[in-house]
Formats: C-alpha cells, structure tokens, sequence
C-alpha cells in the first residue's frame, strides 16, 4: 500500500524542486531590496535634514571657526544629522579650511550636502544693506546711521570699542549684513582705512609729518574746506598758520581761537580726498579764508584785506 501523503508531495502541491536559476533572482531580490533599504537608512541618517532644521532662520559662523567646530555648532543647531558627513562634503566641495564665515539664512529644509556646498562657497542667501557714511561724520553720528539699518547693532557698545578711534574709521559705503555687529562693522572700517592709508605711509614721512597730525588735520579739512577746490589751499594756510606759531583760528574747533597746535584728536573721520590734501598742502600767499554767504572762497594775504572780505561777503 502507497502511505505517502499526496498533500505533502511536491509534485501534487505545485512547487516542485526550485531550479539554482530561479534560487539565484531569489537571492538577487533579497539583496536589491536590502540594498535599496541599506540606502534608504544611509540617506536618512547620514544625508537627510534632521526634523527639527530651523527654517526660516538665520546661523551664524564666527571668523577663525574651523571645520570641526562649525560641524559641531551645525549640529546643536540642528541643521544636519551627521558631522561626518558634513565635513567630508565640505572638504569633497572646498578643502578642509573652505568654510566661510558669515551668517546664512535658510529659508527651507536642506540635505547635509547642500549645506555643505553654500558653507563652502559663503553662499549666505542674506540681503545685504547699504550703508554709507559721509566724510567727516565723527564717531557718534556713525553709530546712529548704523543702528538705523543694522538690527542687532548696538550703539552704546560701539562707542565704547571705538574710544580713541576717532578719525581712524574710514569713512566710505558699505554692505552689512542685518546680522552684522558692532565688531565686524569695527573691523570693516577700520580695515578699509589700513588699506585706504598705508600707501600714503611712504608720503607723510616725506613731508616729515605725523600719521596722528595729518589725519588730525584731514578732519579739520573737512569741516573747513567746502570742497575739493578749496581742499588743498586751506590745508597750506592752516599749515602756515601752525609754522609762524599763529592760533588756527578754525570755526569748526573754536579753541584753536584761544590756542596754539592742532585739536586735541581728530574732530571727525577724513575722507582720502582730505587726508591727501593733508599731506601735499598748495603753497599761496594767503593767510585768511572766508566762505561767503555765495558759497565762494575768499582768501586774504593779511588781516586788512580779511577784514574788507567779511565786510564785503559776509554783510
């Protein structure tokens, strides 16, 4: 008697012996779909944006951070999953040292890779605002054109970093970021000025003056002077006026009335058109000057003839 049990045949259920080709696509589909899984939990955890990314926000990198530091700060901020991840795209896009410090706004969710790429390009994403600030504007009138278009500027504080500054902030337009601080507005200016100054270095020793006397009386310029015509004749009167130990007599620093030298410091910060003037004053033989009430210049060789000027242009 045949005990075998047809439910248990092969034959009669249908499957029979798997051949070593359909046991090999088995195989492969296992893989493909571990694989495809494999890849899946590789994006989520090492490429993906963490959930918390902070949209609409805006990270700052202090200059000097390197690249494990920022890695670091990015992640506490929760801008990427992965450190390592984002330090390898970082070197893959720039090299090690190719993070630029800036302040970068994210308006959506990014992967760690294109994070990655706008740290290593300054890519920032930010607006920046214009600011100019004219020249002669002293130290206090800078700080309030700046806390007018810098949110997170702080006047106080700049006017207490720039103590002693005066005249050495170079006045010009600049782009600041709504991030930027007192700090990098100080250190912009104050760049701006070495670059703007130190080859005209080589010019002040020849003319034997100081650095301190000729920014000092550049200030003083562009109070006095009303204009790039007048610039260079005043600069050799009030010179003239120092050599013959006569009191400058300048409107814009009433003591020099009552005194002899230069102001105490810089009555505001020169612009390069009045620094150059400082230093390569026009030889006349003036020793007066008034502005008349027609905006012209008048100059006089001596007291008496000053006297007719006022008279005659300021009646």
């Amino acid at each position: 008697m045949d005990t075998k049990d047809p439910f248990l045949s092969n034959t009669e259920s249908g499957l029979g012996d798997i051949s070593p080709k359909k046991r090999t696509l088995s195989r492969s589909a296992i893989y493909a779909v571990i694989l495809f899984s494999g890849l899946i939990l590789l994006y989520f955890f090492l490429l993906s944006a963490p959930r918390n990314f902070p949209e609409g926000s805006i990270v700052s990198i202090e200059f000097g951070s390197g690249l494990r530091q920022v890695s670091l700060e990015l992640k506490n901020q929760g801008v990427i999953r992965s450190r390592t991840s984002f330090e390898a795209f970082v070197i893959l896009f720039g090299g090690e040292k190719r993070v630029i410090a800036s302040s970068y706004f994210f308006s959506k969710t990014l992967p760690v890779y294109e994070v990655a790429r706008r740290f290593s390009e300054g890519d920032h994403r930010l607006l920046a605002f214009k600011v100019t600030i004219p020249e002669g504007q002293n130290l206090g009138e800078m700080s309030e054109a700046l806390s007018l278009k810098l949110p997170y500027f702080n006047k106080e504080k700049f006017l207490t970093l720039t103590r002693g500054e005066e005249g050495y902030l170079f006045p010009d337009t600049y782009f600041f970021f709504p991030t930027d601080t007192e700090d990098k507005v100080i250190k912009t200016m104050q760049a701006n000025y070495e670059k703007k100054v130190a080859p005209l270095r080589s010019e002040m020793l020849s003319v034997k003056k100081s650095e301190e006397d000729i920014i000092n009386m550049a200030a003083l310029l562009e109070k006095e002077a009303k204009g790039d015509g007048d610039r260079a004749i005043i600069s050799g009167i009030l010179w003239k006026r120092l050599s013959i130990g006569m009191p400058l007599q300048a409107d814009a620093a009433p003591e020099t009335y009552e005194r002899k030298g230069l102001p105490d410091g810089p009555l505001g910060n020169p612009g390069l058109k009045s620094i150059i003037a400082a230093i390569h004053p026009e030889t006349s033989p003036y020793l007066y000057y008034i502005h008349g009430k027609d905006g012209n210049t008048y100059y006089a060789r001596n007291f008496e003839e000053h006297k007719r000027n006022i008279a005659r242009y300021l009646k």
